[in-house]
């Protein structure tokens, strides 16, 4: 039997031109979660992070150990991130786009809550929130309503770079601040690296329904991400 030769041609094509529409996206064959950390690491300075690609420039990017906080800073800090975490746990508590992420024991709004107390009765005055922080409040509803894709990019970067990253900064900020103190909103209810687990699941459900373009939105909200809560960070050190 004689094979037709462009026959064979176009279907070699469009095989290749398939399989350049299905490429891969770093992580994408762990799940979406995986690609939202691939991109996130990149964001890092290689002080913070092995996988980091960006250049030292802001205070906050220097290594803690030249970190120089005061415990004003630390209370606007821990203030500002209050009323993110406040906002984010709101949203997921009466948002049904959201219910998912209802009560994952991550959450940090209540933790936070009975440190500002503990430094309350310790005589120091407690601030109000900053405008950065209403910024980002205000800024995390509007995409809540709008603009679920990048929410979730918000939610997943906030909460697990806090798990990570952030317990690092605050033992080292406890050490020259606090004699050392561990605030509650270090501690979690339950094994941490399970309850993260469990988040993960239900981030990488949601994704699968979303197309690719929708996961790409996602992913491209994580610069601006970062930029809120550097800004919040930056507080420490003011």
């Amino acid at each position: 039997m004689s094979i037709n030769k462009s026959s064979v041609v176009i279907a070699s094509s469009t095989t290749a031109a398939s399989e350049k529409q299905k490429k891969r996206y770093p992580g994408e064959s762990k799940g979406f979660v995986e690609e939202m950390r691939f991109v996130a690491m990149k964001l890092h300075t290689k002080e913070q992070a092995k996988e980091g690609e960006r250049q030292t420039k802001s205070p906050e990017e220097r290594p803690v150990s030249l970190w120089e906080p005061t415990v004003d800073g630390y209370l606007r800090f821990l203030m500002d991130s209050k009323l993110v975490y406040d906002t984010l746990e709101e949203l997921q508590a009466s948002s049904p786009t959201y219910a998912e992420f209802k009560n994952t024991g991550l959450e940090r709004s209540e933790k936070l809550a009975i440190d500002l107390k503990w430094f309350k009765e310790q005589g120091y005055e407690i601030p109000g929130p900053t405008a950065l922080g209403k910024t980002y409040s205000q800024y995390l509803k509007d995409l809540a309503d709008k603009d679920p894709q990048a929410f979730i990019c918000h939610f997943y970067n906030i909460y697990f770079a806090h798990s990570a990253g952030g317990r690092m900064i605050g033992r080292k900020v406890a050490e020259r601040v606090l004699d050392g103190r561990e605030l509650e909103f270090y501690k979690w209810d339950g094994e941490l690296s399970q309850l993260l687990q469990n988040v993960r699941e239900k981030l990488n459900k949601v994704a699968e329904e979303w197309t690719r373009e929708e996961k790409n939105h996602c992913l491209e909200e994580t610069d601006k991400s970062f930029k809120y809560s550097g800004e919040i960070l930056r507080l420490i050190l003011s």
